[in-house]
């Protein structure tokens, strides 16, 4: 098979589906996830049930998203939906690495029989769910054995020294957070915090989760920030309070633009827990949100008032200041000097990092 084959390949499934996966994510489970964040407003509760209609698309929306951009008919793109719900949900933490694949194999399926017969409204959806639908069976669960291997690492490094786990769970939850694989089922799987309302949660467990706040924040205002250039406002936005994973078909591309904020992020991991002591007691999902609709800040600011929480200490301006830097401030000034020292050795160039209009 010819280079340029496997390039228009390439393109076509680690470029165009994954970039319409991340949209779909965030049409889904992302700008639910912001609109949960707004139901806590007193007064707004109902922002938060739509959010959490929202949040239950995500492998529905994923999977359609990744069909249409295949050039699918609308009935293999229909069919597709069930699809995502089936490998989202048997896939666990691993759900959207899961739906990437799986909804790839059910569009194919769906588009080598479509308007073949004279009853494609029948062919055309069985074909799809039906390889879709064995495929997550029997396809999803391993992968998400396979994201527990790093739930297990994850694991490992919350318990040590709080300097290793500011380190290694920062920059290991930041770079999951910008994969297709749920940072946020990792974080609630492990219980990352100290909150008393969590079970098996403990004193470790709440650095971690601060920890890993610094990781997924580094990687969201990292890239919002460095790629401003190409993608202007909508771009600052959509990544900084939506997901990093839209850079993922760049990354596939060009690998040496996620160094600068993974840099960031193993910088401030250890700022967080070390100098700025923080920790996290409100709930575990959200420690591994980052800034997607605020929900990492808010999380551990929910944590320090909340007495039912257990966090003991007495809230000081450190803790704001920390807050600011750790989630904010240093994710973008650290992220941009990183990725100007890149730039000028010619690992990073312009248009790199620019996203799909």
């Amino acid at each position: 098979m010819k280079m340029s084959v496997w390039k228009k390949l390439g393109k076509r499934y680690f470029i165009d589906a994954m970039g319409a996966m991340a949209q779909g994510l965030f049409a889904s489970l992302l700008i639910g996830t912001i609109f949960k964040a707004i139901g806590m407003i007193p007064g707004l509760s109902l922002f938060a049930q739509i959010g959490g209609y929202a949040q239950a698309m995500a492998g529905p929306a994923m999977a359609a998203a990744i069909a249409y951009s295949l050039g699918a008919a609308p009935l293999v793109i229909f069919s597709a939906a069930a699809v995502g719900y089936a490998a989202n949900s048997l896939g666990g933490a691993g759900g959207p690495l899961a739906v990437f694949f799986i909804a790839i194999a059910a569009a194919e399926a769906g588009r080598a029989v479509s308007k073949k017969t004279r009853v494609d409204i029948l062919v055309t959806p069985f074909v799809t769910l039906l390889t879709g639908g064995l495929l997550s069976v029997f396809l999803a669960p391993p992968i998400g054995v396979l994201t527990g291997y790093i739930s297990a690492f994850i694991g490992w490094a919350a318990l040590q020294a709080p300097f290793v786990t500011g380190l290694v769970v920062a920059v290991v939850i930041g770079m999951v957070l910008t994969l297709p694989i749920s940072s946020a089922a990792i974080c609630a799987g492990l219980v990352m915090t100290g909150s008393a309302a969590a079970e098996g949660s403990s004193e470790g467990l709440a650095v971690a989760g601060a920890a890993a706040i610094a990781g997924c924040c580094a990687q969201m205002v990292g890239f919002a920030v460095i790629s401003f250039r190409e993608n202007g406002w909508n771009g600052l936005f959509s990544q900084g309070i939506g997901t990093s994973m839209l850079q993922m078909p760049n990354i596939l591309l060009h690998p040496q633009i996620w160094i600068a904020p993974t840099l960031a992020s193993a910088v401030t991991g250890p700022l967080a827990v070390c100098v700025f002591r923080l920790e996290m007691y409100g709930a575990a999902i959200n420690s591994g949100m980052g800034t997607c609709g605020l929900l990492g800040p808010i999380g551990l600011i929910l944590g320090w008032f909340d007495p039912e929480n257990g966090y003991s200490r007495a809230v000081t301006a450190t803790d704001w200041v920390g807050l600011a830097l750790i989630c904010f401030v240093l994710p973008a000034v650290l992220s941009y000097l990183f990725n100007e020292i890149l730039r000028k050795i010619g690992w990073v160039h312009d248009g790199d990092m620019k996203l799909p209009d």
